[in-house]
């Protein structure tokens, strides 16, 4: 150890030259799309302090095991903090939003001993963020250190991405997402911004630098419950109004019922204050929509929600109310940030789903499993879950993707991967609607889904 140490003391020197270079812009670039800014974040192997000071964060400590490193850093960066210290071996009382590794792990003695040292300094909202050398760059990255257009290093561990998961899970923390980045890490005008944006999403295997977020994995007690809104976009239903309250089951440490009503030409206006007077026992609340579309009709029922977990359930019942406790034990027990529900895993009610809808479906759901680099099954499935707290950190954060989506399915899965929440997937029974008629236009609506995919790929992929 001794002797890396003073290999790194010797670097120090060079360091400055070295961090300009393109290749540490583009992980810069990266890390800020990985971490929102203004998070409290601690960085490992922290060199000079460039790449934490690049995401911004509202508080910002590193830790290096070079003090010739740590004595540079301070006066570079004096808004953050810096600390001489081991990766295995550092005394810190606080937890942090974001730990960052960058380029440190095949540096590392023993990678595993690292990861299960961080959690002493992480909350179960933390991600750990970091990124390592993919295995089929090892020949070009030993030449050009050869040829000097590479920092020299001492003999480095090279892990493939599974080697990494593998590592992760026996430290307890639980893979979020992952992707490779970096095609071409020369600052080549054109050429590098083509191969980097466009062409690197499509030959991900083939990237220089791979990208991995973990979270602590979870460990919620039985014990731990809690309340719950479930939002009802409501709009020519008046025939399924009163089964949607006997049938929601009243969930953890209370539920409410929200009644988003959209402008109906029928009397569910009416119906729903009907059947809110029926059922005084149960606690419901009435909320005529200001805004068009269920998209919006969701983000003001969940702007008036108080409870701690927030259901999406359609007014249709094709996911019958009575599977909402699943929704519920998925996200108590920490198994998931976000529950997403698929309908396309168990067989459905007869004419439950015309063809092209399930066509539109999978093709949707292949695109979105690229997009947010986590697989999801089924994009439209009206019934999700999240908490509050992240749908508000969601809504905080809507500019980087605008107002655009008139559903809310996408508003929320491209948020929630923006904040690199854990998604699961949860299988349903989904059933026919027995009362009234769809509000989708297949044909106009999936030109309209289309340009959000296309759109979205511009700021999840192509960066």
């Amino acid at each position: 150890m001794n002797d890396r140490r003073a290999f790194y003391d010797s670097r120090a020197l060079h360091r400055p030259a070295e961090s300009v270079r393109f290749y540490h812009r583009l992980l810069e670039r990266y890390f800020r799309f990985l971490v929102p800014p203004r998070s409290r974040v601690l960085e490992i192997g922290c060199g000079l302090g460039d790449l934490l000071a690049a995401v911004k964060p509202e508080r910002g400590v590193g830790i290096d095991f070079s003090p010739a490193m740590v004595e540079q850093a301070r006066p570079r960066h004096p808004q953050l903090e810096f600390h001489l210290g081991e990766a295995t071996e550092f005394d810190l009382k606080e937890k942090f939003d974001h730990i960052l590794l960058s380029d440190l792990v095949n540096d590392l003695p023993d990678i595993q001993a690292c990861f299960e040292r961080l959690h002493a300094v992480a909350h179960p909202r933390t991600r750990l963020v970091l990124n390592f050398f993919n295995n089929l760059w090892r020949p070009v990255l030993g030449l050009a250190e050869k040829m000097g257009s590479k920092a020299p290093t001492l003999t480095q561990s090279w892990l493939s991405a599974s080697d990494m998961k593998n590592l992760l899970h026996l430290a307890g923390w639980e893979l979020v997402r992952m992707e490779t980045r970096i095609l071409w890490p020369i600052g080549t005008p054109l050429w590098e911004r083509f191969l980097n944006r466009w062409m690197a999403p499509f030959v991900s295997p083939l990237c220089l630098t791979i990208f991995q977020i973990a979270r602590p994995r979870p460990q919620v007690s039985p014990e731990t419950h809690y309340s719950c809104s479930v939002v009802i976009p409501a709009r020519n239903e008046a025939g399924n109004i009163e089964a949607a309250v006997r049938r929601t089951p009243d969930m953890g440490l209370g539920t409410e019922i929200i009644f988003v009503e959209g402008h109906s030409r029928d009397n569910t206006w009416d119906e729903i204050h009907r059947v809110a007077a029926k059922y005084p026992e149960r606690k419901i609340r009435i909320l005529k929509q200001k805004s068009q579309g269920k998209g919006g009709a969701v983000r003001e029922g969940f702007a008036a929600a108080r409870g701690d977990l927030l259901f999406i359930l359609d007014s249709d019942l094709t996911v019958p109310p009575e599977q909402l406790p699943k929704f519920y034990e998925t996200a108590r027990s920490g198994t998931a940030d976000f529950v997403n529900g698929v309908r396309l895993v168990y067989p459905m009610e007869e004419e439950a789903m015309q063809f092209m809808n399930m066509v539109g479906n999978k093709f949707f759901s292949m695109a979105f499993s690229w997009l947010l680099g986590q697989s999801i099954k089924d994009t439209l499935c009206g019934t999700k879950v999240l908490f509050r707290g992240d749908y508000e950190a969601i809504a905080r954060n809507r500019s980087y993707f605008g107002e655009f989506d008139p559903f809310g399915d996408f508003d929320l899965l491209f948020g929630a991967a923006k904040l690199n929440l854990r998604l699961v997937d949860l299988p349903i029974r989904y059933q026919a609607r027995s009362y009234g008629e769809t509000n989708i236009k297949r044909w106009r609506h999936g030109v309209l889904l289309l340009r959000m995919v296309a759109f979205a790929a511009t700021r999840l992929k192509f960066l």
